[in-house]
């Protein structure tokens, strides 16, 4: 009953969150997912009608800006500054409920003030990043590219933070946002390449543009806690390695 009563207790996560240390954390996730969403769908907006945005364009810009973020923000909460990030590492053990629940709750505000400010600071017209799908894609395929790129991303994530896999160590910045570089190359004229339902949710409530905005939480979310689950199950290293083995 005893180590019932643990498991729960540590699920949960009710220590944790009642320390003052925590709310670091959190204003470090609000912080985080308001600099990414500021600057990603700035990426996007049509500034002038010379310089409209490119699909390279904006994958650097959200690549670029998470692996810059993972290295100031890494330490303080863990950077996940995305909901299907937090489920994901939830669902694979490595996050309380209760943490990853105000992670998405400040994560979502974060996102929010950042559309707000963009709003001011964008020409009328100009748009604000708002994630839409492809014009034939129907909503089976957007969930279905939103949950696949998601849950790559997550497994990444996983991988490069596995405190057990020493030849991951100083990597994760890079090939996270390398990741997230490489999904927005191929999703973005699909669905936008949210992977990120904050990333959607924030231009979608100051436009209240709220058209297919439940495929960008059920696919990315789908998606994060598969990727939690399987490396949960079959993927985590049971000991530590000194250095990884491959077959070549």
């Amino acid at each position: 009953m005893g180590k019932e009563w643990k498991g729960a207790k540590d699920f949960v996560g009710l220590e944790e969150v009642t320390k003052v240390e925590f709310l670091v954390m959190l204003f470090a996730e609000a912080l985080g997912t308001f600099l990414l969403v500021l600057l990603g769908c700035a990426s996007c907006v049509t500034w002038t009608a010379a310089n409209s945005p490119t699909v390279v364009h904006i994958a650097f810009t959200f690549g670029l800006a998470v692996a810059s973020l993972a290295h100031v923000l890494g330490p303080v909460s863990g950077c996940h500054v995305n909901p299907a990030v937090s489920a994901g590492l939830l669902v694979s053990g490595n996050c309380s409920f209760l943490k990853a629940l105000c992670y998405i709750v400040c994560q979502c505000c974060g996102s929010i003030a950042a559309s707000a400010v963009l709003k001011v600071l964008i020409p009328d017209g100009g748009g604000l990043g708002v994630t839409s799908l492809g014009s034939s894609i129907n909503e089976s395929q957007g969930v279905f590219m939103e949950a696949i790129i998601t849950f790559l991303l997550v497994l990444v994530v996983h991988a490069v933070t596995d405190p057990k896999r020493t030849d991951t160590k100083g990597w994760a910045p890079l090939a996270i946002g390398l990741t997230i570089t490489v999904s927005h190359l191929a999703a973005v004229p699909v669905t936008g390449s949210s992977m990120n339902p904050a990333r959607t949710l924030g231009p979608a409530v100051i436009l209240g543009s709220w058209k297919n905005l439940w495929i960008y939480w059920v696919g990315p979310l789908l998606g994060g806690c598969c990727a939690g689950g399987l490396y949960k199950i079959a993927f985590r290293r049971k000991k530590e390695d000194d250095e990884a083995s491959y077959d070549f």
